[in-house]
């Protein structure tokens, strides 16, 4: 529930017109006083293409700001989006933290907030909490489905996947499965959150609306591959909720759950990680999946990580330096092929 704070009006100024028509680049205005700018703002990059009347969606990128495969496909398509052949509306955020985004860490270096642990947000909080109550009330209640760009940042790398989570409203649930059928990675997920309070995912589900994010990847960078599966799950999308005309362009993908709590491992001492597997291979109950090694000193004896359950590894620590608690592996069961 919104408390009263959080009703207080926005700080943050658009200055596009969500009921225009046509194509129109602007900015999400946040006042911001600093040293170097004593009535300064952060400028966040929004698109709105509209055109007749539709369906409106709504799409993200650079929720954590080390995470590039969503820019780099949402920069590109509001650039292309031909206005003429839209029914409905887009509204394209390609780095919803700009901050982070400009900074290239995860989390913002103005509050060190973490943006997808912000939701629904405060107006009069900081700045990562004021970004997270405008999407929440005025960007969320326009649209009908909401895809939110994710992928393992600087310290992590994933099968490229697009995913839905299980919920409590079952035709929500279908629609949202349906939604990341069309989106048509080369995975599709079943996602289990280890940490759902305050995501952006929370909060568009529990306003019953259409939610896709994805894992394309990571490792710091973007690859081509990556850039592209973003680039056409995109426009599969707008298909899917029919902003665009046609069908969307199906290719196969292999479905992915994540059962329970065994799918994830954690380190539980420091040092040169290195892995058994690579993204994608099978994995069976017990077998090594890494070992980390002390670098204080040479003929120590590696500490093995082995796997919980039966799989495939289906994101894997990065760099390779890993801490005491970081994440070191995701295994995820392959349950169908489409």
């Amino acid at each position: 529930m919104l408390t009263s704070a959080a009703l207080r009006p926005s700080p943050i100024t658009p200055t596009v017109d969500f009921d225009g028509k046509g194509v129109q680049h602007g900015h999400l205005r946040l006042p911001y006083s600093r040293d170097d700018s004593a009535w300064g703002s952060v400028m966040i990059p929004i698109c709105v293409i509209a055109n007749c009347e539709g369906p409106t969606a709504l799409l993200t990128g650079a929720n954590h700001g080390d995470e590039y495969e969503g820019p780099a496909a949402l920069f590109e398509l509001a650039q292309t989006l031909d206005p003429a052949a839209i029914n409905g509306r887009v509204i394209i955020v390609p780095a919803l933290n700009y901050p982070a985004f400009r900074a290239g860490t995860r989390t913002s270096p103005i509050d060190r907030g973490n943006l997808n642990r912000s939701f629904p947000g405060r107006s009069d909080g900081t700045v990562t909490e004021k970004i997270a109550d405008y999407v929440t009330r005025h960007l969320i209640p326009l649209a009908d489905i909401v895809l939110d760009f994710h992928s393992g940042g600087r310290t992590l790398d994933f099968l490229p996947y697009a995913a839905a989570h299980e919920l409590p409203d079952k035709d929500q649930e279908a629609r949202c499965f349906d939604a990341v059928a069309a989106f048509a990675a080369p995975f599709s997920m079943k996602m289990l959150e280890i940490d759902a309070v305050g995501m952006l995912d929370t909060t568009v589900e529990e306003m019953g609306k259409v939610f896709v994010t994805t894992e394309l990847g990571g490792a710091g960078t973007a690859t081509a591959r990556s850039i592209e599966i973003a680039r056409k799950g995109s426009l599969n999308l707008l298909r899917h909720a029919g902003i665009l005309s046609g069908e969307p362009n199906a290719v196969p993908t292999r479905w992915l759950d994540m059962p329970s709590s065994d799918c994830f491992t954690f380190a539980q001492d420091e040092g040169l990680i290195a892995f058994a597997a690579d993204l994608g291979d099978p994995v069976r109950t017990g077998e090594v999946i890494a070992r980390v090694y002390s670098v204080g000193k040479t003929g120590i004896a590696p500490i093995e990580y082995r796997a919980a359950m039966d799989g495939v590894l289906a994101a894997r620590h990065v760099p390779g330096l890993i801490k005491a608690g970081d994440c070191l592996s995701v295994i995820a069961t392959i349950t169908e092929e489409t």
